[in-house]
Formats: C-alpha cells, sequence, structure tokens
C-alpha cells in the first residue's frame, strides 16, 4: 500500500509495528478499558503484549471498585499471587458475612453476583418446626437449607441492596431449590413471583414442580427483559467456563388452559440445583435502595410440602 510503511502493518516477524514503541503502562491501559476475554485474548499477540495484559494494572481495573470491603467479609483468607490470580478465583463462589452470603464475579465481565442463603430469607412461618425445619444438605454450599414440611400459606421474601450491585447492570434473580420425592402442592396452583425495586415491580406466575418431560434441554436461558431503566485458570475465555448457575434447561413458558397469563417453569443448573426466575430489575446507580423479590401461593388454600429452599441468586441477565 503506497504511502504506509511495513513498519506499521507488520504483525510478525520483527516487530509488530509502531504500537511497540509505546511504553507497557499505554498498552496495559488500553487493554484495560477492554474486557476480560479482551485482556485474555492479547496475551496471544506478542510477548510484550502478554506483558501489559497480565499487569496488576489490567486487573485491578476489572475487579470492582469496593473488592477490598467485599473481601474483609469473607469467611476465609483469599490469597493470591496477582490481581488476574484473584480474578479468577472469585469467578468461583466465596461465603461472606459469616457464611449468610455467596458471593462471585460474573466471568465475562467482571460483574458481581449475590446468593443470599436460606437463612437471609424472610419465609412466613420459617422458625415453626411444625411447617419448616433446618437442615444441612450434603449439594448447599451453606450450613443450612429450609426444608418445607406442611403449610398452606407459602412465602418467601429475599432484599438485597442494590448499592453493593455492580452499576448500570440488567440483573435477573432467582429462587434455587429442590423437591423432595414425596412433594404435593408445589405444582397447582401456579405461584406469584415478583421483584420490586422503587417505584418498578415485575409479576409474574411460575409452578416450583413439573413433569420431567416438561423441563426441555436448552442451550441457555431465555429471560425477558424489563423496560426499566474454580480455581484460578490463565486459559482464555474464548470458550466461558461453566458456572453452576448455567442451566441444561430453559424454563419454558406454558399456558395451562383457562389461565390467561403464561407460567415460567423451573430449569436444572449444573450444580444439581433447580431454579426459577423471579424477575428481573435494572440497577442504574445502586442509589435506589432495596430490591424485594418474593414467591408466594396463599389463595388456593392447598396443602405444600417438599420443597427444599437454598436461597435466592442475584446474577447479571445474559
Amino acid at each position: 500500500m503506497d504511502g504506509v510503511s511495513n513498519d506499521v502493518i507488520e504483525v510478525g516477524g520483527s516487530g509488530v509495528g509502531h504500537i511497540l514503541r509505546l511504553p507497557e503502562e499505554c498498552i496495559s491501559h488500553t487493554i484495560a478499558l477492554t474486557s476480560p476475554r479482551d485482556a485474555c485474548r492479547s496475551e496471544a499477540v506478542c510477548v510484550a503484549f502478554r506483558a501489559a495484559a497480565v499487569s496488576d494494572s489490567v486487573w485491578n481495573r476489572f475487579l470492582p471498585h469496593d473488592i477490598l470491603e467485599v473481601l474483609s467479609r469473607c469467611n476465609n483468607r483469599i490469597e493470591f499471587a496477582s490481581m488476574k490470580h484473584l480474578y479468577f478465583q472469585l469467578c468461583e463462589p466465596i461465603l461472606i458475612d459469616d457464611g449468610k452470603m455467596s458471593f462471585w464475579l460474573d466471568r465475562e465481565k467482571g460483574s458481581k453476583c449475590f446468593m443470599l442463603s436460606a437463612r437471609e430469607l424472610f419465609i412466613v412461618w420459617g422458625n415453626t418446626p411444625h411447617y419448616w425445619t433446618w437442615r444441612s444438605h450434603p449439594e448447599s454450599r451453606f450450613l443450612e437449607v429450609a426444608e418445607l414440611l406442611n403449610v398452606c400459606w407459602l412465602e418467601i421474601h429475599g432484599r438485597i441492596d442494590t448499592s453493593i450491585l455492580s452499576r448500570r447492570t440488567q440483573y435477573a434473580a432467582y429462587l434455587v431449590f429442590k423437591s423432595t420425592e414425596r412433594s404435593i402442592g408445589l405444582s397447582h396452583p401456579s405461584q406469584e413471583v415478583s421483584v420490586t425495586l422503587g417505584a418498578y415491580i415485575s409479576k409474574s406466575t411460575v409452578r416450583l414442580h413439573q413433569a420431567e418431560e416438561a423441563i426441555a434441554p436448552m442451550r441457555r436461558p431465555i429471560l425477558r427483559r424489563r423496560p426499566l431503566v474454580r480455581e484460578h485458570s490463565d486459559e482464555p475465555l474464548e470458550q466461558p467456563l461453566a458456572d453452576a448457575h448455567d442451566g441444561e434447561a430453559v424454563p419454558r413458558v406454558q399456558r395451562p388452559a383457562g389461565e390467561g397469563e403464561p407460567v415460567g417453569m423451573p430449569f436444572r443448573r449444573r450444580d444439581g440445583w433447580m431454579e426459577v426466575l423471579l424477575g428481573e430489575f435494572y440497577n442504574e446507580n445502586g442509589e435506589d435502595g432495596e430490591v424485594d423479590m418474593s414467591l408466594k401461593e396463599v389463595r388456593g388454600g392447598r396443602w405444600k410440602r417438599g420443597l427444599i429452599v437454598l436461597g435466592i441468586e442475584v446474577r447479571p441477565s445474559k
């Protein structure tokens, strides 16, 4: 090409063009304006890019600004050799707040994710042994889960302050649960779910228990947008590693005869639990106070049992 120096367009061989004449700090600053995925990809460009892409200045930019405050709430001390090492460590859930909540980062974007344990939820009759029992579970990250023994009035609420969430992020809230073999009353009547943030509220209906054939395998969950505003790995993020919440089945929408509204259905997570979408909300600047997330069935008058509640998970929408 006329007028263009070979020194500029050359990618292999003796150099990578004029960009390599820039100080490493400048290259690092540029990479830090991209994403964790792009930073991992840039490591393959050349030695100079790798040095810049793995620098603490880059990965510190991808970490939440309040990460030190979050780590101070951690149950166990986190050891790390670099900011990149810390980032990937935090892509796996860690327990905080005396084990009542878990925290992790979305692997691709670094957005904050939380799960409120069952003990952090408000469960009507939850402290009445005749209706609910609290016990350990071999597949739980928390010390206790709540198991429903027998109630007519099923109502569960969880609250989380938007100030601890990532800003300018669309979030989805899920009830994470299992059902026992002897569960009853969880498929009919359907349950009401809602997410409330300030003047914004979303409402829909779900069924916690479905026949096996009603849960169909799909590639990823399909979520409705609302109008309102593992261990450490150095592998590139060409294909994100599987997270616990990456389900093998998507909540299909079913419209039962005689009902006007579609009913959301649960899907199976890779960690063996089930989850059902409670709703979505947009966190602008974290100044809107608490988000209230709920599930209830209080009108049917039917006895229910066999629901095991792990908690409510809040993570960015896909």
